[in-house]
């Protein structure tokens, strides 16, 4: 780990250039949907330690405690998982901001899976400013060994002024073994003028199960990338995801889902509500490689707009080198149903809650393909 020097104001930018790590740029395609100047707008100072934490969740977990990039808790004793801190990490992949969280971890957390774990284990982040513009990176190094299953929830909440601006940057390192599943689900709920950047890698082994949901509401730029390989037959990745936010914000959500093996299967169900002058970002690829017959690959993105100044950027990309497969891809944007909206005004429901309750049906949709169903009914009490 490089040191940083706190109450220093870092230029994010500058910092990844003296580093030898470059970030993306509006030319980089990856990227291109994204304001990554406003991202890069502010000088960042590491984030001060807080021993503040975010809300509970109604649900009977193991819990631990996250704050401005530390933690704040003592790690809990799950049977069947074995955790630990970690302060340093050696990254191998070629995403910049992955380089740069290795380059200046604040910290981490091994936790190993060893067998079927009797109820979630929450991470549970919280950001107090304080009135600066701090910045952290995390780190997960997440193993599910042969046979295991666990439920691993990521919360992102803050305190303090709804304009306070900082940066997390956070990676999650997912290695699922032979015949072992993970739910792992995340809400995102950081300051308007925050940033937040995550990318989840994840391995799939044969007969493994990744199940994903998650649901962002927040922040001025939040980017959620996940990238899957499914390396042994009868591997499954099921990726949904929905956002939300009437502002200024940008919620990127891309995923790449690579099928290296035969009677392998991934879906993919994202649901958007973008208003003001927000914009909503969906950039997903399924790749399936020369020897992968024999699997699919589903992918569906819908969005609606409310506002006129709203902007919906979708790019969806199937890459198919095998035969005996069946993939599939499609997007569609549109304005609230009229008259779905002029029959429940008919019933005398007002047309502010008529559209709440169409918006929540529209966003429950996808929350609903969620297996766990206290896990389930709690992001339903997000929206």
């Amino acid at each position: 780990m490089t040191n940083l020097v706190p109450n220093i104001a870092y230029d994010y930018a500058e910092l990844a250039k003296v580093s030898g790590i470059e970030l993306p740029t509006p030319k980089t395609e990856a990227w291109k949907y994204t304001r990554l100047r406003d991202l890069l707008d502010c000088p960042y100072t590491l984030c001060t330690p807080s021993s503040a934490t975010g809300p509970e969740l109604p649900l009977k977990a193991d819990v631990i405690h996250i704050s401005n990039g530390r933690l704040v808790s003592a790690l809990p004793q799950v049977a069947g998982a074995e955790i630990t801190v970690i302060d340093h990490v050696e990254e191998k992949t070629h995403h910049p901001f992955a380089q740069m969280n290795a380059l200046y971890l604040t910290q981490g957390l091994q936790i190993t899976i060893r067998r079927k774990l009797s109820r979630p284990l929450v991470l549970n982040y919280h950001m107090s400013p304080n009135g600066e513009n701090g910045f952290y990176h995390w780190r997960n190094i997440i193993n599910c060994e042969k046979d295991s299953s666990a439920a691993i929830i990521e919360q992102f909440t803050y305190e303090g002024e709804v304009k306070s601006c900082y940066l997390a940057n956070l990676v999650n390192d997912i290695n699922i073994q032979a015949g072992a599943s993970l739910q792992h689900y995340k809400y995102q709920n950081e300051a308007f003028k925050a940033n937040h950047v995550a990318l989840h890698e994840i391995t799939i082994a044969a007969d493994g199960k990744y199940e994903s949901f998650c649901l962002q509401k927040g922040a001025n730029i939040a980017r959620n990338e996940t990238e899957i390989s499914l390396n042994g037959e009868g591997a499954e990745a099921v990726v949904n995801a929905a956002y939300m936010m009437n502002g200024w914000a940008t919620l990127d959500t891309t995923t790449n889902v690579y099928h290296y093996q035969p009677h392998t299967k991934s879906s993919q169900l994202v649901k958007g509500v973008v208003g003001g002058t927000a914009k909503g970002v969906f950039q997903g690829r399924i790749h399936i490689a020369p020897n992968a017959v024999c699997t699919s690959g589903t992918q569906l993105h819908k969005a609606m707009v409310l506002s006129d100044d709203a902007e919906i950027d979708v790019k969806p990309e199937l890459e198919i080198f095998a035969d005996d497969v069946k993939c599939s891809h499609g997007a569609a944007s549109g304005e609230i149903d009229k008259e779905q909206l002029f029959y429940m005004r008919s019933r005398g429901i007002g047309e502010e809650e008529a559209k709440t309750l169409l918006i929540d049906a529209y966003v429950t949709d996808v929350i609903n393909h969620i297996t766990d169903s206290s896990v389930r009914e709690w992001f339903k009490s997000l929206i």
